[in-house]
């Protein structure tokens, strides 16, 4: 196994952490809170280079990943240069889906680049591309994304009230980098 099994108590405490960033601190008691806190989690994404699309349920109602449709999401976020598909770490796909409450949910997150090939990361580098040599993107950790009718400072200002994770701000680019690393901005 690439990554460590996400717990439903892990899962919970992050749900903690995104209900008071996205709701404030309004609930009389934890026992409310958690009340509050759905454990099913839903996410839409669509891959601006393969066209794809992909809504889907990735927690069931005990807060548990669905592996197949963590599959799915693998196969959709794979390197769109190289075909090849890498497990993408559960953590990052729940930071998504943490950003995607903060932003209000139900938003369709458009992929820029999930997971990136060695390959396709050399060639990015000989391009003169502004990417890192040993990039999360190569071992499933990390997501570009940009989110239609939300601007990317709005993205951004959303995954770092969250401080969960890497956020990296490309305006010119038009797209945030999340990925699943220790909490740091860029």
């Amino acid at each position: 196994m690439l990554f460590p099994p996400s717990g439903r108590r892990s899962f919970l405490k992050r749900s903690l952490l995104v209900t008071l960033a996205v709701g404030g601190s309004g609930f009389a008691c934890a026992h409310e809170l958690m009340a509050a806190v759905s454990p099913t989690r839903r996410l839409s994404l669509y891959h601006l280079h393969t066209g794809e699309k992909l809504t889907i349920t990735f927690r069931d109602p005990k807060g548990n990943h669905i592996p197949p449709a963590l599959a799915e999401i693998n196969r959709l976020l794979r390197c769109h240069h190289t075909d090849e598909i890498h497990p993408i770490d559960p953590d990052a796909i729940d930071y998504l889906s943490l950003v995607d409450s903060k932003l209000g949910g139900g938003n369709e997150f458009h992929i820029i680049s999930g997971y990136r090939s060695l390959e396709y990361n050399k060639r990015l580098l000989r391009q003169g591309r502004q990417v890192a040599p040993r990039s999360l993107h190569l071992v499933g950790r990390a997501l570009d994304v940009r989110v239609h009718g939300i601007s990317t400072a709005n993205l951004r200002r959303a995954a770092l009230d969250l401080k969960l994770g890497g956020v990296g701000y490309y305006p010119r680019s038009d797209f945030v980098h999340l990925d699943s690393g220790a909490f740091r901005a860029w």
